[in-house]
């Protein structure tokens, strides 16, 4: 990874069923702060809904209840609380930590902003329910628990958060297995949270800043890459390179403390970890160099005088390549956008970073203004004021809630704007009737006939869920096995409380922005979904395998994870979960397996044109080694045999 630099920095000891949803009327979103200001307050309720724990008497998301109160208690430890990441139970510390961060980040930079929509007190309690838990998982300096819950187990039920009463395992990094990354986000989330709360609660601002410093201390003493630690990840939020949380902690530390130690942490290492070096195009949960050259370009910006000013304005040049490839001024190197204009970076959850790219649009926006000079972003195909940042990122923001080819929002839950949204969002919770209105439990298996089959909407709506989105041609199925589209995420979401606050504030005051491009549906063509097969996944109980490899020369297994059966009109039913491992050393392509003896159904993989012969998703096109995909099928009487029918290197 380079030169190792460590400093002395002090620190203080402390111990699948396919509905395509085509609105035909036009919508009208109103051009004025109300939209904006709806959909600030309403992304706030989805994070209560994704809260897990004992909940407050305040709590505002009336169908969920407390759950997953026995947490940690396997390993020993009291892990209750925090945020479930998505649609399923696992609680992540990865992402949850990014989450926080970006929650923070908002409420930092746009302060005044959040308190004029008078939001301050809830966005400071959706910072604080993320942060009460990572004070619980960091009992020591260097111990952090980072997971709670398998995502294999937790993938193989589809029930209620309330309805989980076994203690789940907890994982977590030490000294003798290390997670920088994980270490490192979570201490960039504590050193955010506590500049946010400085002005409301000063000891709680201290206290996290103290764990901040521990954090980012075992971090960087005790290298390595979380997932190598905890393998059981890897299908889920695996980290490509811990240098970038090093060098975003650091960078948040020095924001929260201003020691001179942190600026010179990032100075020194700018290189070494690539933060001068690696030009990006996308901020996320696993991404932070984006992020971490916008917070250092602010620095730059607020004192342009000082001693390391060619190093920051390397890492100002990196922020504004990514800026500009966003604005679609990068001289051919810019982010992808589809016809109907919205920003493409991946296929699987693509909203999550068009959310976090149009947060550090708007936040470099506000830097430029701040700055008095030089206010305009200079790119290679021309420069870009403050304003026109603004409205890029406005343009985005209308596309989620509604300005787009299919005339949908993306962004769960307005039906004050008279447009359609999501209604079978991949949401276990949101999927099945609410405990307190059914009373009796939803078992593991149970749920998928009673929630995830259903053809019928969601029962509760999943109030302010930004989904994945649509594909590159702005085309959306809203299906609940289509979870690379339906599925929503606190990653996803928190980038949005910033950039709400502000476009709120735009519209109520100035106005600028204000003027959108009108999109034409007349030529849009519908898909047609009337051969689409449904799946009956009626009785299911839970999953595993004792599947085959009949192609020993191929370099595939195919592990048995868990198998269950029960019994229903009279035959004994089977469900199967099976891990696909690449056991070569190259990537594999184009890999389709066959299945003989199959009765039943099957998700996980993608339907072929040929009969029971399926391939990867769409959005894992490369196998790369030592990838594994889960897949689970459910039939009566004996097993199917599996085997690889084609595959490419």
């Amino acid at each position: 990874m380079g030169t190792r630099v460590i400093i002395g920095c002090a620190t203080t000891t402390f111990f699948l069923f396919i509905t395509l949803i085509i609105c035909l009327v036009p919508v009208t979103i109103a051009d004025d702060s109300s939209v904006y200001k709806t959909a600030l307050e309403q992304s706030l309720l989805f994070f209560e809904a994704q809260r897990s724990g004992w909940l407050p008497s305040n709590h505002r998301v009336e169908w969920r209840q407390h759950s997953a109160l026995k947490d940690g208690y396997a390993s020993g430890v009291d892990l209750v609380g925090g945020y479930y990441d998505a649609g399923d139970h696992v609680k992540f510390g990865f992402p949850m930590a990014f989450a926080t961060t970006m929650l923070s980040w908002g409420a930092v930079d746009f302060r005044e902003e959040i308190t004029a929509a008078n939001e301050m007190n809830n966005v400071l309690d959706a910072i604080k329910w993320g942060t009460d838990y990572f004070i619980k998982c960091h009992p020591q300096p260097n111990h952090l628990w980072c997971q709670v819950g398998d995502g294999h187990e937790d993938h193989a039920c589809w029930h209620r958060a309330e309805d989980i009463t076994a203690p789940r395992k907890g994982y977590r990094v030490d000294e003798d297995h290390p997670g920088s990354d994980v270490a490192g986000e979570t201490a960039a989330s504590m050193a955010a949270a506590s500049i946010a709360f400085a002005p409301f609660n000063s000891s709680y601002s201290k206290l996290l800043l103290r764990h901040a410093k521990q954090l980012f201390s075992f971090a960087d003493e005790f290298r390595g890459q979380y997932d190598d630690s905890i393998p059981s990840v890897n299908n889920f939020y695996p980290s490509y390179t811990f240098t970038d949380e090093l060098l975003w902690a650091a960078t948040w530390l020095y924001r929260a403390t201003e020691e001179a130690c942190y600026l010179q942490y990032v100075i020194d290492n700018a290189v070494a970890f690539s933060g001068t070096t690696w030009a990006v195009k996308d901020f996320s949960w696993d991404n932070k160099f984006a992020g971490l050259q916008t917070l250092l370009s602010k620095v730059l910006m607020d004192n342009p005088e000082q001693q390391h000013i060619t190093i920051l304005k390397q890492y100002q040049a990196k922020a504004e390549y990514f800026l500009c490839a966003c604005l679609q001024k990068n001289d051919g190197f810019n982010v992808q956008l589809t016809p109907g204009g919205l920003m493409h970076f991946y296929e699987w959850n693509n909203m999550q970073y068009v959310s976090s790219a149009g947060f550090l649009l708007s936040v470099y926006s506000k830097y430029l203004t701040e700055a008095g000079v030089n206010t305009s972003l200079t790119c290679p195909d021309g420069n870009v004021s403050p304003g026109s940042i603004v409205d890029f990122a406005r343009s985005q923001a209308d596309y989620m809630i509604g300005k787009n080819p299919k005339n949908i929002s993306y962004f769960v839950g307005n039906n004050a704007w008279n447009i359609n949204f999501p209604v079978k969002v991949h949401h276990r919770g949101s999927s099945m009737a609410s405990k307190s209105i059914l009373g009796s439990i939803i078992g593991c298996i149970e749920g998928f006939e009673k929630g995830f089959s259903i053809s019928e909407s969601n029962p509760n709506v999943l109030v302010g869920a930004l989904v994945g989105g649509p594909d590159a041609m702005d085309e959306f199925n809203d299906a609940r096995n289509n979870y690379q589209q339906t599925e929503p995420s606190i990653a996803g979401n928190a980038p949005l409380i910033g950039l709400f606050a502000m476009l709120n504030a735009v519209s109520a005051g100035s106005g600028a922005a204000t003027n959108q491009t009108s999109i034409d549906t007349s030529n849009q063509s519908s898909i047609d979904t009337s051969n689409q097969t449904s799946i009956d996944t009626s009785n299911q109980t839970s999953i595993n395998s004792t599947a085959h490899n009949t192609t020993p020369k191929a370099p595939i297994d195919f592990v048995p994870l868990k198998t269950n059966s029960w019994k229903a009109a009279g035959k004994t039913y089977y469900s199967h979960s099976v891990i696909i491992k690449n056991t070569g050393h190259t990537p594999i392509t184009e890999l389709q397996v066959k299945f003989e003896n199959f009765t039943g159904t099957l998700w996980g993989l993608s339907p072929t044109d040929e009969a029971d012969v399926f391939e990867l998703p769409p959005w894992q096109s490369v196998f790369f080694p030592d990838g594994e995909i889960v897949f689970v099928y459910i039939q009566s009487g004996s097993e199917a045999t599996i085997s690889v029918l084609n595959y490419k290197y």
